[in-house]
């Protein structure tokens, strides 16, 4: 039976550990406290004075400025930060509170898990390669393809708080960022390597497939040399990037066909990754295409030209050739958190259901052409879709939001839809989370149903408001004013047969 040890941080606070590792990383080992609510992480090499300081730094301050902040509780379920330091029999170690259920696997594999992954974390590889999804994890785990956006959105808002507090995490991948598909969760980890550019260095390059193509092309020089490239936010937003790319798209964005170097191995993949790097969907160098000869036969659905970037819709097409393309070896062009943020939620307002019940990914863009098909499993749309075009009021007049809203029976609009100054981030407040009304499609006609919304009216009869608890048909063409103080929405309907 193992031991339990008692300890104290610097300040005096206790803890406690069972003297048994539960798990070893590169750098730690984890033990569990008694009641399981927490973890004490031991680093196995002794800790020179600046790590020392960055830690106390992460504990303190930089903890500080975003959990105690009027959003503090919200970013507790999207990061698991250290709270404490101690030390023990020389080793120092982090006080770290463990992972929500969520983010471990409930069912594990397929064939009654026979990979033996059940209990396990939910690392991000297990979901961004179709093989796996395919071949080993239990279908139970995957979620849908709106989940998988709804992850990217939240580890767009965790890299984009990070970033506004001055932070780089350097080593942003799948590995170290936990995710759950089934309810749209993520999780970023292994915090206690933070960057600050200018006071604390990188602790590590990266993880591989990850890596910024101008870090990977430097790595030779000296950490001292002025030209060597080491993480820092514009290297977090090349591996944002890839992970947006391949939790939706279930490949990688630079691993084609194109061979640098035949005879050394190293020497291709250092090409491949870094000085060399060219995004397999390029437009005009179709050199890295991917070979649907080399792929498994649970990929081949997957591969580019079956499944090209454009499907994700126009605002993360516009991002993907911004990151893959005119950023690749450019990080200064290259889009921030933000930018991914608000291109994934205008995403979501484009979605449609798969008409086909055994649709795997259930959701897709609706790319408004008149034979739009789900490009998962190629089930045709049939029927009549309204439309709605966002225009908000702005200087006196409603301008085009280049946003638009995709109707489907039984959805709901929010406060968000009807004011262009409110976005839905950690700044909502409860009330502003409620829906204020939905669609219904009935005897062949669409019905907007109003909940909450004051004041709306139909541009075609200014003088007939559509009260509380009324409804209004959706017509063609259309205009919807939900409201007219500044940045007050006004939709303009279009309808689309199939």
């Amino acid at each position: 039976m193992s031991n339990t040890v008692n300890l104290k941080s610097k300040e005096g606070k206790p803890y406690c550990f069972i003297d048994k590792i539960i798990a070893s990383g590169g750098m730690k080992d984890v033990y569990f406290a008694p009641d399981k609510s927490y973890v004490v992480a031991f680093f196995r090499d002794k800790q020179d004075a600046n790590s020392r300081d960055r830690l106390s730094n992460i504990v303190g301050p930089y903890r500080q400025k975003i959990f105690e902040g009027p959003d503090g509780d919200y970013w507790k379920k999207l990061y698991c930060w250290p709270s404490d330091i101690v030390e023990f029999n020389g080793r120092l170690g982090v006080i770290v509170p463990t992972y929500q259920p969520n983010f471990f696997f409930q069912f594990g594999s397929k064939n009654n898990d026979s990979n033996n992954i059940k209990g396990k974390e939910k690392e991000g590889k297990w979901f961004a390669s179709a093989s796996l999804r395919s071949s080993v994890v239990d279908p139970r785990e995957l979620g849908d393809w709106r989940k998988h956006l709804q992850v990217c959105i939240n580890i767009c808002r965790s890299v984009r708080k990070m970033h506004a507090s001055g932070l780089a995490h350097s080593d942003l991948s799948y590995k170290n960022v936990l995710i759950d598909p089934t309810t749209g969760g993520s999780c970023i980890i292994d915090i206690d390597g933070l960057v600050v550019p200018g006071k604390f260095p990188p602790d590590v390059i990266g993880t591989p497939d990850f890596i910024a193509p101008e870090v990977v092309s430097t790595l030779n020089l000296k950490l001292n040399d002025v030209n060597r490239k080491l993480p820092r936010r514009e290297t977090d937003l090349h591996a944002l990037g890839v992970l947006i790319y391949m939790y939706l798209l279930y490949r990688h964005p630079l691993r084609g066909k194109k061979v640098h170097d035949i005879d050394c191995d190293v020497k291709d993949e250092s090409f491949r990754m870094g000085s060399k790097a060219l995004f397999v969907e390029h437009p005009a160098d179709l050199s890295n295409r991917v070979n649907p000869a080399e792929l498994k036969k649970t990929e081949l659905l997957w591969e580019p030209s079956k499944r090209p970037y454009s499907i994700l819709g126009p605002y993360l097409k516009d991002l993907i050739e911004q990151t893959f393309i005119k950023g690749l070896h450019a990080p200064n062009l290259r889009p921030g958190a933000n930018d991914w943020e608000v291109a994934l939620v205008k995403t979501v307002d484009l979605l449609q259901p798969c008409l086909n019940p055994n649709c795997e990914q259930k959701w897709y863009v609706f790319d408004n052409s008149t034979n739009p098909v789900c490009p998962f499993c190629f089930t045709k749309f049939k029927g009549v879709l309204p439309i709605l075009n966002l225009y908000s009021f702005r200087r006196d007049k409603f301008n085009s939001d280049n946003h638009r809203l995709m109707v489907y029976p039984d959805m709901y609009i929010f406060s968000y839809h009807l004011n262009r100054s409110l976005f839905p981030n950690e700044k909502l407040t409860d009330d502003q989370k409620k829906p204020v009304g939905y669609f219904k499609f009935h005897n062949n006609k669409w019905y907007f149903v109003n909940q909450k919304v004051i004041g709306m009216f139909d541009m075609a009869d200014k003088k007939k408001e559509i009260p509380i608890g009324g409804s209004v048909e959706i017509r063609d063409n259309q205009q919807l004013v939900l409201s007219k103080e500044e940045g007050g929405r006004l939709v303009h309907v279009q309808m689309v047969s199939a």
